[in-house]
């Protein structure tokens, strides 16, 4: 499993991003949850990191579900148009 910070704005992006990928690169599971139960602080960038994870875990023949995304998020997904792009649980 994957956990997502407290705090995914702009400021902390790249180095999130870098971290999951790392991680995902590490799991043996081809179905990954990414765990966001502990996200607090958002901004777009949170989707940015989300959709980048999920092309990433495909180019590595795996899935990505999300568990707990904020409501928040949704919404902000559903404003952009990607949340179905977003496998929420």
């Amino acid at each position: 499993m994957l956990v997502l910070p407290a705090d995914l704005t702009r400021n902390h992006a790249s180095a999130c991003l870098q971290m999951l990928v790392q991680g995902l690169k590490a799991l043996a599971e081809t179905s990954v949850v990414v765990d966001a139960s502990a996200l607090l602080r958002f901004d777009s960038s949170a989707l940015a990191v989300l959709l980048e994870l999920r092309r990433e875990s495909q180019a590595q023949g795996k899935s990505v579900r999300i568990r707990a995304l904020p409501q928040r998020l949704r919404d902000l997904a559903e404003v952009y148009g990607i949340a179905e792009l977003l496998a929420a649980e």
